[in-house]
């Protein structure tokens, strides 16, 4: 689409599945403004996403991540950094920069629908203070469920973080994959079979997917990195081996 910051933001093409379910929901709701509403509604939602994405991209820069893209998907965002600080604290830093995004931004709506909140006023349906109370609950949503501890999530992310302090990088990563796919199996089998939410249910099984994907892509770094570093050791020892070995030159 375009560049913030320096970063390209692209959307993938299943995303205007989402826009067309919005709005036939819109339509089936409310006509012709609930369609127009829920269009907007939802624009203005991923538009909180590419904020919460910049949160952690623009962090990420400041301790040397290079983010060339974000990539925007009907289940969310995603910020395409080329690698993870090791670092405990650069890592949580860079993590909770996303869901503060969220916060602040449900903190400033609220003045725009405080008198309604507390019920000193009401508001019509499809109407500016109907979007901006939606907005801030979406967001106030967005940032906490964010925070669960489901690898490879923020929450998940925070407790590697964490982990990685006593541990280990690949153990602490471990660790946090074993509790995060245990978790979105827990939250994808409620979400269908107990609050009928097929979507929630879809969300946690490609977070499950994902979370084996990320350790096995980092699994296979470490062993790499390994391979090369028993190469470059043997190099050097035969090379020692061959200096010591040579015999001494002879003088005239």
């Amino acid at each position: 689409m375009f560049r913030l910051f320096g970063i390209q933001l692209a959307v993938h093409v299943s995303f205007l599945l989402l826009l067309g379910y919005y709005a036939w929901s819109g339509w089936q709701e409310g006509g012709r403004s609930g369609m127009v509403w829920s269009i907007c509604f939802i624009l203005l939602f991923f538009a909180c996403v590419v904020l919460h994405e910049l949160g952690h991209s623009l962090t990420a820069r400041r301790f040397g991540v290079r983010v060339p893209r974000i990539l925007l998907l009907p289940i969310g965002g995603m910020a395409e950094m080329d690698q993870i600080p090791r670092r405990p604290s650069a890592e949580l830093f860079i993590t909770v920069a996303g869901p503060a995004v969220n916060f602040v931004i449900a903190g400033l709506l609220i003045p725009f629908f405080w008198r309604e909140m507390l019920g000193l006023a009401s508001f019509d349906i499809y109407s500016a203070t109907d979007t901006f109370a939606h907005l801030a609950w979406a967001n106030l949503v967005m940032g906490t469920f964010n925070l669960l501890p489901v690898f490879p999530m923020d929450g998940g992310r925070i407790f590697r973080a964490v982990l990685a302090v006593y541990l280990p990088y690949l153990r602490a990563t471990w660790w946090a994959v074993l509790v995060g796919r245990t978790l979105a199996l827990i939250f994808a089998g409620l979400a269908f079979f107990y609050f009928d939410n097929p979507m929630a249910g879809v969300l946690f099984a490609f977070i499950f997917l994902a979370a084996g994907a990320e350790y096995r892509i980092l699994l296979r770094r470490e062993q790499e990195a390994a391979y090369w570093a028993e190469l470059a050791r043997r190099v050097a020892a035969n090379e020692s081996a061959a200096q010591n070995s040579e015999p001494p030159l002879l003088k005239n």
